[in-house]
């Protein structure tokens, strides 16, 4: 799940009583992370569906996968507690500042998930809610439990928790993973790590301060915009490659080949003159990056050349 998109502190200053208390339990879900997620759900259910898929099925993926990702993000509230306290960003976060206990937290996240499955399976289809779970229990259990501590590569690997949902909607239309499915899983892998080690850059000493071994902690900045710009055009190169299938046409092509240049010319001007303002424009754009990118797929989906 790509947590970089939160700020943490969307509850600062909000009044107490039931609202604040409402409030704080969105914060928990970190709506502008389910945002981008849904959006590369959609994105994969118009590509499945060579046109515009059943209002029903996009509504219930909609549903399901906010569910889902809204029930991941609040557990990784609990996980991360002791972490989130140590961090400015993060400090003001509902759990963190004792705002909510975190047991009723870990609670919310795994009722949430449990609405998620059962939407998705009911609604849907098993394979789509699987899936959604799968990316739950390994964003949870093998990203937040355990990588994120552990190695500077924990996102690198982790990534692929928040490359399921474009998978989640192929499923949803076709019942089925086909190869397509996988270029969109890769897609949205690759493009994890240079967003999240541009973040990383900009908040290096609040990782550190928390014993995190993100990449610029663990290898220092140099290495880190290396690996950011590696990444970065393989990531445009796999973009490029997914318009050689039949599944996307000229509309997605040229989309792809604009956003990816611009990704990589930001990426290039990092790591050659390296600035925290430099990492900021390549971290907001990669969100930008990734939604347009998705957003393409629906026009193509519908309008294919």
């Amino acid at each position: 799940m790509a947590e970089g998109v939160d700020s943490g502190q969307a509850a600062v200053g909000k009044p107490g009583g039931i609202m604040g208390l409402a409030n704080d339990y969105v914060t928990l879900m970190k709506p502008p992370i389910i945002v981008l997620l849904v959006i590369t759900a959609i994105g994969g259910m118009f590509l499945a569906a060579e046109g515009i898929p059943s209002l029903e099925t996009l509504a219930f993926v909609c549903l399901g996968g906010a569910l889902g990702a809204g029930g991941a993000n609040a557990i990784n509230h609990f996980l991360d507690q002791d972490i989130d306290a140590m961090m400015s960003r993060t400090v003001k976060r509902p759990v963190a500042s004792h705002r909510v206990q975190p047991i009723s937290a870990l609670a919310f996240g795994v009722a949430l998930n449990v609405g998620a499955f059962l939407v998705l399976t009911y609604w849907v289809n098993l394979l789509s809610a699987s899936l959604t779970l799968a990316a739950t229990l390994f964003y949870v259990l093998i990203y937040t439990g355990w990588l994120k501590r552990n190695t500077p590569q924990n996102i690198v690997i982790g990534g692929a928790a928040g490359a399921i949902p474009p998978v989640v909607g192929w499923a949803a239309v076709t019942g089925s993973l086909d190869l397509p499915a996988l270029y969109l899983f890769t897609i949205v892998f690759f493009w994890t790590p240079p967003h999240f080690w541009a973040l990383a850059l900009m908040i290096q000493n609040d990782y550190q301060r928390a014993g995190v071994p993100m990449l610029p902690v663990g290898m220092g900045e140099k290495r880190t915009v290396q690996n950011i710009f590696i990444y970065s055009l393989a990531l445009v190169a796999l973009t490029l490659l997914f318009a050689a299938s039949d599944a996307v046409g000229l509309v997605y092509l040229a989309s792809a080949a604009a956003l990816g240049a611009i990704f990589i010319a930001l990426a290039w001007k990092l790591k050659i003159d390296y600035s925290i303002r430099r990492a900021k424009h390549l971290y907001l754009f990669s969100l930008l990056y990734l939604a347009l990118l998705f957003s393409v797929m629906l026009a193509d989906g519908v309008y294919r050349f």
